[in-house]
């Protein structure tokens, strides 16, 4: 898996991704303490309104940076949202209004909205081959991992000298070094390669339909759901959990973080080789599965109110384990669902759809928890994730091929698709939702 480091652009990406998401792993333990100081046991509500915001801004910007990402220069843009995002980070130890935190979060996310898709489009690029863009996954989930283990780790080591505040800083200290890092990556400065020509409306809407015409995306989209569910009970609610109800430290929210972030590490490390024995259908919906058991059973602990803090550790690790197996094949699907020269589009349209979902968690999570409870915040957010890992199984095919038999009524017989593509009627290439294919062809 490590070999694919010997790659320099992609290694110098990598560190460059690795060093943000450390700073955004700062930047979360900061902001459920900075929630906590202003307002009390109702820190989850607000904590989850200031990340349901986030998902607007990922929702909104994301579909628009897809559509004109063939109009910049990637190393430029890549650095200038890294130069927003670190520079929205150094006002935030100046809040002191919750209002304050909700545009600074939206100004931040949409940059990140900006940088994301454009980051993740260009990887399948850089690393053609299928084997090396599998280890890829597991080594960005790696990444992520680092933003919820390494990061609380670090945090817990300086709230014991420093205040959440300067937290902060490391945060846009992070943002920093990855724009540095992206400068010396040697990616190419190259415009995506999206096709042109199109108006406004209809490439931003593109993506979107691609996406939602491919049955497995809309099945990955429904495990999304149940990812989101488990996901959102944590880092909105950990705080409130670890803080109010067991009247614990600063120290112990930031350890409870990173069981979560420890659990998904350990996945990413095997992933590669579940991947190699398992389809990846079969891995999401388990993954799925586990959360909404999960989910429930805590909820029941909590009722009956035979959990501690102990067990929060063990349930927190499982669940990051069962969240990196719902999300990290995710590039492998959206890769064999499309080409080269609509990829950007789709992983735009995949980055604003999932976070549609955590734009539903988010606030179900704070509303819920902050109103009736962590027992019936974690019984509504199972029956949520129970709902998507439902979705999942009906409308994903348990037969998922890539080459699909089907017809062009509508092409001449000269047109060089049906020249390159087909071969005595016989359709050879993988099948994508595209300009010349535009609805899934019926399996029997």
């Amino acid at each position: 898996m490590l070999s694919i480091l010997f790659n320099r652009v992609y290694r110098h990406l990598f560190v460059a991704q690795l060093v943000a998401l450390v700073g955004t792993g700062l930047l979360t333990v900061a902001l459920g303490l900075l929630a906590f100081d202003l307002a009390g046991r109702d820190a989850g509500r607000v904590l989850g309104m200031a990340l349901a915001i986030k998902m607007v801004a990922y929702i909104t910007v994301a579909p628009i940076v897809g559509a004109y990402a063939t109009r910049f220069p990637r190393k430029a843009f890549l650095v200038l949202m890294d130069l927003a995002r670190g520079g929205v980070a150094l006002c935030l130890p100046f809040v002191s209004e919750i209002w304050q935190i909700y545009v600074l979060i939206f100004l931040l996310q949409s940059a990140s909205a900006a940088f994301t898709p454009v980051f993740q489009a260009s990887i399948p690029e850089i690393l053609p081959d299928d084997e090396d863009y599998t280890n890829a996954l597991a080594l960005s989930r790696l990444a992520y991992d680092m933003e919820s283990l390494a990061s609380p780790a670090i945090a817990a080591a300086l709230l014991s000298v420093v205040s959440f505040t300067a937290l902060f800083a490391g945060t846009a200290l992070g943002f920093l070094v990855s724009a540095l890092l992206v400068t010396s990556s040697g990616l190419s400065i190259a415009r995506s390669g999206l096709s042109g020509g199109r108006g406004i409306l209809r490439r931003i809407s593109r993506g979107t339909i691609m996406y939602l015409k491919t049955p497995r995306l809309v099945g990955l989209l429904a495990i999304t759901v149940s990812a989101s569910a488990a996901g959102a009970m944590v880092i909105v609610n950990t705080v409130v959990v670890v803080r109010e109800n067991f009247g614990l430290s600063q120290t112990e929210y930031a350890i409870t973080l990173a069981a979560y972030g420890f659990g998904s590490m350990l996945v990413a490390f095997g992933l590669p080789t579940l991947l190699k024995r398992f389809n990846d259908r079969t891995i999401l919906l388990a993954a799925s599965c586990c959360l909404t058991v999960l989910l429930c059973s805590l909820g029941v602990m909590e009722w009956t109110s035979t959990i501690s803090w102990r067990m929060i550790l063990i349930a927190w690790f499982l669940l990051g384990a069962g969240y990196a197996l719902c999300v990290t094949p995710a590039g492998r699907l959206l890769k064999r669902s499309s080409h080269s020269d609509n990829r950007a589009e789709l992983f735009s349209a995949q980055f604003a759809l999932s976070h549609a979902c955590w734009l539903i968690a988010y606030p179900v999570a704070g509303w819920i928890g902050s109103v009736f409870g962590m027992a019936a915040a974690f019984q509504g957010l199972g029956l949520l994730s129970a709902l998507g890992m439902a979705t999942a199984i009906i409308i994903w095919p348990r037969h998922d091929v890539s080459v699909l038999l089907h017809d062009h009524p509508e092409l001449s017989p000269d047109h060089p698709h049906l020249q390159d593509g087909h071969r005595s009627g016989e359709p050879v290439h993988a099948f994508v939702i595209d300009d010349l294919h535009t609805h899934w062809p019926r399996t029997h």
